[in-house]
């Protein structure tokens, strides 16, 4: 083939809009098509010589090298898709049809750019999954952690948080923060944008390039952090701004760019439709399982947690469980006298001092009215309910201020222990209740020295 004709072949390359490379069996460019500089961002004499791994992202390497030794092993492979870092730090999805010449000791490719058909593909995939976590995840928490695995799959992020914003508070609070780096300086790297884009309700893109368009507060904010790169959006629903989501890396591995924020941006919409939905069903079953005024566990939630402590105490025979039946001595006189908002903050102090008996582990619950239900598991000793009972007496008879008075409270306490008194949750209920009575019977006959 004559000269003429290979210069003219090597015209014909050129204007491919695919890019043609080879590459030698150290992995070495030795050629690539005038496409490279437009797919990769690099001229040809800038690749020329360079190893073809040094440009691959670091997270698809060991996979490129494999299919690398399997083209070279005689295997041609006509549909690998990793990703490049562009010349400008953004990453391009690459679609690779190769083959080996032995002949020649090289391979040859030919580079297709999919980043666009990736990124819509991409988006979809990821507003499908947003969607199915607000479903499945069991708490908000659960909820951020698979969002930040599919943000995951759309942009390169070392740290990665969510803002949730209360506008009735004024406060800015961070239920999710993931790092990997410096956890210090990367999260109030974090807060920072997050403050900025609730307050400005605009996303940030923060690169070298655009670093001289923040604000002087954002900038000495960023100050310890110099080679950042970040991407922060606020979270917008039809109430207005819940909060902000961020992502943050450094110039050494992906520059962020406009696309990215837009990407980002898009899928903002249904994140926040998806913590909003999540926030509702968490208050929808908090509100069906928990008393509105004293916040602890109602008739419902004790019963749950009643039946699974017998079926584990049933497991474990060495194991005890007991019940403490309680009502406060004369709780109507205080509505009568002092009015029903002095009788609520009294049942929340009463409440508050009940927890403070107890260990993690029990639960104390309010059944209704002035009554109140104490689930203590994992005793071995039976005495043991009796000893709390004892506290919880000597916590409620110190003196309780509600607005200008003083009152001390007295409690008639019933107790119930498995297996003596009952083998299921009703048996023991009915025992622990009838015990109160008789306790509150005794306490009649024989009144103690203060009351309310």
């Amino acid at each position: 083939m004559g000269t003429g004709t290979h210069s003219q072949l090597a015209t014909f390359v050129d204007l491919l809009l695919d890019a043609v490379c080879v590459v030698d069996a150290e992995g070495r460019f030795v050629f690539v098509s005038a496409a490279c500089e437009r797919i990769f961002g690099y001229t040809a004499e800038e690749m020329i010589g360079r190893p073809m791994i040094d440009m691959v992202a670091p997270e698809d390497r060991a996979r490129t090298l494999q299919a690398a030794q399997e083209i070279m092993s005689g295997r041609p492979n006509f549909h690998f898709e990793n990703r490049y870092v562009r010349k400008d730090g953004r990453l391009v999805h690459i679609m690779w049809s190769a083959r080996w010449s032995e002949t020649d000791r090289v391979r040859i490719a030919v580079a297709r750019d999919i980043t666009e058909r990736k990124r819509a593909d991409a988006m979809q995939t990821a507003l499908y999954a947003i969607s199915e976590a607000a479903y499945a995840a069991e708490d908000l928490v659960t909820l951020f952690q698979q969002i930040r695995q599919i943000i995951g799959g759309l942009l390169p992020a070392r740290n990665f948080a969510v803002a949730l914003h209360d506008a009735v508070q004024g406060e800015l609070t961070f239920p999710y923060q993931a790092t990997d780096a410096d956890q210090a300086t990367a999260r109030a790297t974090m807060e920072a944008l997050c403050a900025e884009v609730v307050r400005s309700e605009q996303p940030l893109l923060v690169t070298a390039k655009t670093s001289g368009k923040l604000s002087a507060r954002l900038r000495a904010a960023l100050r310890t952090d110099p080679t950042l790169c970040g991407l922060c959006v606020p979270l917008s629903s039809h109430n207005g701004t819940i909060g902000a989501l961020v992502l943050t890396t450094h110039a050494g591995d992906t520059v962020y760019t406009d696309e990215d924020k837009e990407l980002l941006q898009f899928v903002s919409t249904q994140i926040a439709t998806a913590i909003e939905r999540k926030q509702l069903h968490t208050h929808l079953q908090r509100t069906a399982e928990y008393d509105q005024l004293t916040d602890l566990p109602n008739r419902n939630l004790l019963y749950d947690r009643l039946e699974a402590a017998l079926a584990r105490t049933r497991r474990k025979e060495l194991e005890r469980l007991s019940l403490l039946y309680l009502d406060l001595d004369k709780f109507k006189d205080v509505n009568d006298t002092l009015g029903h908002a002095a009788g609520d903050l009294l049942l929340q102090e009463v409440a508050k001092r009940l927890k403070r008996c107890l260990r993690d582990t029990d639960t104390v619950a309010r059944i209704g009215g002035d009554e109140f239900v104490v689930l203590i598991e994992g005793a071995r000793l039976p005495e043991h309910a009796s000893v709390v009972a004892k506290k919880i007496r000597a916590a409620l008879n110190q003196p309780i201020d509600i607005g200008e008075a003083s009152m001390h409270v007295s409690a008639s306490i019933g107790v119930a222990r498995y297996p003596e008194d009952g083998k299921d949750v009703n048996e023991l209920l009915r025992h622990a209740d009838e015990a109160m009575y008789e306790d509150k019977r005794r306490q009649e006959t024989s009144p103690p020295p203060t009351n309310f």
